[in-house]
């Protein structure tokens, strides 16, 4: 079982690290929230711990931007912040549970146990993806638009993905590269806007809403219009 751990503190770190992996857990660090946000990206977690003041993007931050993307991975936040007023801002944002420093690692375990158990069933049940009258199935690989089966190539596929987890934002040509197919961007090659037009043809040409636009000197964004 795979955790991911957010804290910028490496005697915490040292200590929890150590604990978790004793208990059969799988543990990836991260010591500031831009690199906590990027391994999410790239990875399947059981299991998300972070603390709230981290270096780079703070974990309320991080919190909203992975629930953004329709990540529904159970989130525990640690802090030193411990009034009713800061819980709610940490559930607000998406943690399922909350968790004030100082602690015990035995009541930290009991929340991950807790934890992981309640994100095993979510998992079985969040493998499908939404947006307007677009429907992603991550497990059969299928596209719906109205209804309407959509063929997709495996690269127009995870652009497809990509843009749904992060509808609404724009994302840019170097970010596809690099989040999408993990290849560097080249500046001389238009290999991003070919695909990109790919997928409009498929998912946009033949229905009267727009789905995926071109914000010009920017990159592209899934939204309605």
């Amino acid at each position: 079982m795979k955790l991911l751990l957010i804290e910028d503190e490496p005697k915490t770190v040292q200590s929890l690290k150590q604990g978790l992996e004793e208990n059969g857990y799988e543990v990836d660090i991260a010591y500031d929230g831009l690199i906590g946000r990027q391994l999410s990206r790239n990875n399947t977690y059981q299991l998300i711990i972070s603390d709230i003041i981290i270096p780079g993007l703070n974990g309320i931050e991080l919190c909203r931007e992975i629930r953004s993307r329709g990540n529904e991975t159970p989130i525990l936040m640690l802090t030193a912040l411990g009034t009713t007023d800061d819980k709610v801002t940490g559930l607000d944002a998406g943690a399922d549970d909350y968790l004030v420093k100082p602690f015990e690692f035995k009541e930290l375990l009991a929340r991950v146990r807790a934890l992981t158990k309640r994100g095993s069933a979510v998992a079985h049940t969040a493998q499908v993806l939404k947006f307007a009258d677009l429907e992603v199935s991550l497990d059969a690989k299928t596209v719906y638009r109205s209804g309407n089966k959509i063929n997709l190539t495996a690269r127009e596929f995870n652009l497809l993905v990509y843009l749904i987890r992060n509808q609404g934002r724009v994302i840019s040509k170097v970010e596809i590269a690099e989040q999408v197919w993990d290849i560097d961007f080249d500046t001389g090659t238009n290999v991003i806007e070919v695909y990109v037009n790919y997928l409009r043809k498929k998912i946009d040409k033949d229905y009267p809403v727009k789905l995926i636009h071109t914000q010009f000197g920017m990159g592209y964004v899934l939204k309605v219009e």
